[in-house]
């Protein structure tokens, strides 16, 4: 970001500013079908995106849902996720993704991407017995296949083995316990449920990175959000309704 859109705000530089703002993504998509080992996949074309440099952060006092929230529900609306017979929300197991849930999309089945779940796990392999350690891979794995074999139970138990001596033990054993619903992974996949956000993780590259983060580039916060939300209508679809709408507002503006 350009200087005087971060000034004042706390970042990761070693001075403690920042340069960067985060971009809040969500995507929406269907998956009624299953490939040849019975993974569930999504349909071809049915991707669409909305994204904003805004914040998902709110107060129970709010009179209103945050920015973010307010952008997960218009296009899930429009994508009419209230009226599909079964309804999911896949997110990386942080708090403020299931509170927003709950208020936007109550019933919704909610599931924590099991690709973010498994490297919490290997973080605390590494934090136990040290990177590129063979014990640790081992460790390792055999959670990872717990994981997919729906075995909290056992997850649990290793990680309460060092949760009194390892910081990132006791982070993973919080987070399971908290999202241990959300990790039914033999469940959703046997009801053909998508159990990884890789779309989502898609979509940041392609709706954010590959056009906003090229050298040398240094944005403010309208001009990227206008990108932004040219790159969501190009990649969703909706380029022309886009301009459409945008013409028929400015008109209205002007009469």
């Amino acid at each position: 970001m350009r200087t005087s859109e971060t000034e004042g705000r706390a970042g990761k530089q070693p001075d403690g500013s920042s340069k960067t703002r985060e971009a809040k993504l969500v995507t929406v998509w269907t998956a009624q079908g299953r490939d040849d080992e019975g993974v569930p996949v999504r349909d071809p074309g049915s991707v669409s995106y909305s994204a904003a440099l805004e914040s998902a952060a709110s107060h129970d006092t709010d009179d209103t849902p945050s920015p973010f929230a307010q952008r997960a529900h218009r296009e899930a609306r429009r994508r009419g996720f209230d009226r599909a017979k079964r309804r999911v929300v896949l997110g990386d197991g942080a708090p403020w993704i299931w509170n927003l849930t709950e208020e936007m999309f109550p019933g919704a089945i909610q599931i924590v991407d099991i690709y973010h779940a498994k490297g919490h796990l290997w973080d605390v392999a590494k934090a136990i017995y040290g990177a590129g350690n063979e014990r640790g891979e081992h460790w390792a794995k055999k959670r990872r296949d717990e994981l997919d074999d729906g075995k909290i139970a056992d997850i649990l138990a290793a990680l309460r083995v060092h949760e009194h001596g390892n910081d990132e033990a006791r982070k993973c054993l919080a987070y399971v316990i908290r999202n241990q619903k959300r990790m039914r992974y033999p469940v959703f996949r046997a009801h053909g449920l998508c159990v990884s956000t890789g779309v989502v993780e898609a979509g940041c590259k392609i709706v954010v990175g590959t056009r906003l983060k090229r050298a040398g580039m240094h944005w403010t916060v309208s001009g990227a959000d206008a990108i932004i939300a040219l790159r969501c209508a190009k990649l969703s679809r909706r380029f022309e309704d886009f301009w459409e709408r945008r013409s028929a507002d400015q008109a209205h503006a002007s009469a």
